[in-house]
């Protein structure tokens, strides 16, 4: 097995959706059971053994830099985005830190808004665990719609049989929700465009050629977006460690 070494927590979103919370502190930092929300993410990837983490900063950026420049234990490179480059172009600006050689091994991408319990294993390991070089250019770590903490809609999968994925399209409704963490290889960014952009027709194109999949998660699964959500994983996590 390939051993991921390397991470990407994207955290320079606007948090918007959190207002008032993110009017003098950027979403990351926001505390959940007594540590702020990035720190979540962070610890399970230095707990999978991932020494070398990018962070993106936008919005309240030099707060978010002095949170991370106190953490020990973990490389932390921090790339500040002037202008938001999204959930594919950010990664894309990362990829000399993440994988700079097509030999690199694939590294995670963690959303700084999922929070996470893992089941038996880890669900990073878990990942790990799963990958095929030769199958996958993305894995991506799924949510039944009926498990999901903090979010509501129609979904985001469908998941074959054999883990395969194709996105909700027009007024369908999906089984899985995408749980804010994935496995990726940096040529699923081969030919993408410069600047901002989504990483969602990555996923698209790499689903036509049949080579994204998801891994269903096993443990609780908490996306904190709004001040609602926040109270309701503070309650759901209530006496115990997330």
């Amino acid at each position: 097995m390939t051993r991921p070494e390397r991470a990407m927590v994207l955290a320079a979103g606007l948090g918007t959706r959190m207002m008032p919370l993110t009017e003098a502190l950027p979403k990351p930092l926001i505390p959940i059971a007594g540590r702020p929300l990035i720190d979540h993410a962070l610890g399970r990837l230095a707990a999978s053994g991932i020494a070398h983490v990018v962070v993106n900063t936008h919005y309240l950026a030099e707060r978010l830099a002095a949170h991370l420049a106190g953490r020990t234990g973990q490389r932390i490179t921090v790339l500040h985005e002037p202008a938001l480059l999204g959930t594919g172009g950010g990664v894309a600006n990362a990829l000399p830190d993440l994988a700079p050689d097509a030999g690199d091994p694939p590294f995670f991408v963690v959303n700084a808004d999922a929070l996470w319990r893992d089941g038996p294993v880890p669900a990073l390991d878990r990942l790990a665990a799963a990958w095929d070089e030769t199958a996958m250019d993305a894995l991506l770590l799924l949510v039944p719609r009926a498990a999901v903490v903090g979010v509501a809609g129609a979904g985001d999968f469908h998941r074959a049989a054999d883990g395969r994925l194709r996105r909700r399209t027009g007024e369908e409704v999906a089984p899985c929700f995408y749980a804010g963490m994935q496995l990726v290889h940096r040529r699923l960014f081969d030919d993408a465009p410069d600047g901002a952009f989504s990483v969602v027709p990555l996923w698209d194109r790499a689903a036509v050629a049949g080579r994204l999949f998801g891994l269903i998660h096993d443990g609780a699964w908490f996306h904190v977006g709004t001040p609602a959500a926040v109270a309701e994983t503070e309650a759901a996590l209530a006496g115990t460690a997330p």
